[in-house]
């Protein structure tokens, strides 16, 4: 068939949940056979998240082909399990320095170069995806960051107003809103939504299909009279009711007929409804488990989605290991020599996490220290995996000064260097070693064991090798290498082709491991991450 179009956008106010909305579409569109992608159009004029604090736009998420992208996409990929790309996640910086070179290069023939038609006309060709050459999709799910009204918004906005005119029955809108509830009157109020989509409608756009936001159940009164106000079917009005997890709005929005409600829209036989028994299987699990571990993430960004790809990473792993992964963050800013053991207290396993710059490293360095010598299953991920190489160097090595070049420039240690090829870049976006890279893995080591049990695992060249996404400018430096093997931490995977030190692990204690990757990039709800199964069951142990 043709491939049709859902758009997803939002009112009233914004963080309602449009990325869980537009993943739970993708995972029950799925279940039913059909071949799906997501993507997320970003009205920020920065070109991409990767220069963006984390307090600003929350962790930046990186896919496979190296593109520094929106958290969201990595909700889409958890539900999915689809593998997103640089095409998946648009923003309104993309769009208008793409236009801006085409002027540039003379492409428009002096013409004036207007928001409407030139930059909407570009919207529209990211929109329908006209540059990919990927097989033949059956839905390309759109979501539309920021709230309906946004002044930054309006060029999509109006790039959908023309689609949908120009699709006809092939392009579905989605429009999210919030009913909120007052509880001094004690009563729901639509009347956020009625504006909300009478805005919508002002664009030029009439929702097909309205997902209401609520803490409290909605009778079939409220939805009728939601329908009524907003020209919209009752059958065609669903509630997003609070759920206890995330992993819970798939099902409930396919009980309500969401799935269901699009067909219907877009002119295709509904048929039966999929069981979806591995996601039940899952959700079984999840509700199932009474068990509780507690584990702490060592970071500096106290906010939780900062860490939103590692928080859900455990929280999964945790799941498939029969236990609640309860998370603490611990702020590295406070950690001292002296208050370390207090912070950790409680902890069945501890998170190195990543980050850049030195604010907060030398906590990150205690907590490694401690968790070392109190023998803590440890995970430390890219500028984490760092610290914890430091940490070594100074109190194992004797090397007090070791640290990395990014921290100390002049360090005569510098047991983490910068990148050969980084040394001449200037410019800080989008210019790391971004993207997954191949990683042989030493036979016999805790990591092969995770990756591969028993088995052989996946050969190149003969030897056992993964494939994991990374986001960093600095390395282990080989000159020590022997040096750490001789003392007992050891390089356990490595980069073919740069010979770039991936993991090292401590085999002698329970469970001590960095990894310059991000494997929270690669877990999803049916198919958790290896390494981190591996150390929630070593944290049980």
């Amino acid at each position: 068939m043709e491939t049709k179009y859902i758009f997803v956008t939002g009112g009233v106010v914004s963080s309602l949940g449009k990325g869980i909305i537009s993943a739970s579409i993708g995972r029950l569109l799925q279940a039913r056979g059909y071949k799906v992608t997501i993507q997320k159009f970003d009205p920020y004029i920065n070109i991409d998240p990767g220069t963006l604090n984390p307090y600003e736009h929350g962790e930046c998420y990186v896919t496979e082909d190296g593109f520094e992208t929106d958290l969201d996409l990595g909700h889409y990929e958890r539900f999915t399990g689809i593998h997103t790309t640089r095409n998946n996640s648009i923003t309104t910086g993309r769009i208008y320095k793409t236009v801006i070179d085409r002027e540039r290069r003379g492409d428009y023939l002096g013409k004036t170069i207007q928001v409407v038609p030139h930059i909407t006309d570009e919207i529209k060709r990211r929109m329908l995806r006209e540059d990919e050459k990927e097989e033949q999709l059956d839905f390309v799910i759109t979501e539309v960051g920021g709230t309906i009204g946004d002044i930054e918004s309006a060029p999509f906005m109006e790039a959908i107003r023309q689609l949908r005119w120009q699709l006809g029955r092939s392009a579905v809108c989605v429009h999210l809103t919030y009913v909120p509830y007052l509880k001094a009157a004690d009563e729901l109020k639509t009347k956020p939504t009625q504006h909300s989509v009478k805005e919508l409608q002002g664009m030029g756009i009439q929702p097909d299909i309205l997902v209401l936001r609520t803490e409290r159940h909605l009778d079939d009164h409220m939805r009728m009279k939601v329908a009524s106000f907003c020209n919209v079917d009752l059958e065609c009005v669903v509630q997003s009711e609070d759920m206890p997890s995330i992993y819970e709005v798939p099902v409930n929005m396919q009980k309500q007929g969401l799935d269901a409600a699009i067909l219907r829209k877009i002119g295709i036989p509904v048929g039966e409804t999929p069981a979806m028994k591995s996601w039940h299987d899952f959700l079984n699990k999840q509700r199932n488990a009474k068990r509780e571990i507690h584990i702490g993430l060592v970071g500096k960004y106290d906010l939780q989605d900062a860490y939103k790809s590692i928080r859900e990473s455990l929280i999964l792993a945790g799941i498939y290991n029969d236990v609640k992964a309860k998370l603490h963050f611990v702020n590295s800013e406070e950690i001292t020599r002296e208050n370390v053991a207090e912070k950790l207290e409680g902890l069945a396993g501890v998170v190195i996490c990543p980050g850049f710059g030195s604010r907060g490293i030398e906590g990150k360095i205690i907590a490694a220290e401690y968790t070392r010598t109190h023998d803590i299953p440890t995970l430390g991920i890219c500028l984490g995996m760092q610290m914890m190489v430091i940490e070594f160097a100074r109190n194992v090595l004797g090397y007090k000064d070791a640290n990395s070049r990014e921290m100390d420039e002049k360090t005569p240690h510098n047991v983490i260097d910068i990148m050969e090829e980084q040394k001449s870049i200037t410019q800080m976006g989008g210019t790391m070693r971004l993207g997954a890279y191949d990683c042989e893995l030493k036979e016999g080591s805790r990591v092969y064991q995770a990756y591969f049990g028993g088995e052989k695992g996946k050969l190149k060249g003969g030897k056992p090798t993964i494939s994991e996404r990374h986001r960093h400018r600095y390395e282990f430096n080989n000159a020590f290498t022997n040096e750490y093997e001789s003392k007992g931490m050891k390089c356990v995977g490595i980069n073919p082709a740069a010979n770039l030190v991936e993991i090292v692990e401590i085999p002698e204690k329970r469970w001590y491991i960095g990894t310059q990757f991000h494997p929270e990039y690669s877990s999803s709800v049916l198919n958790p991450h290896p390494l981190f199964l591996s150390f929630v069951k070593a944290c049980l142990s």
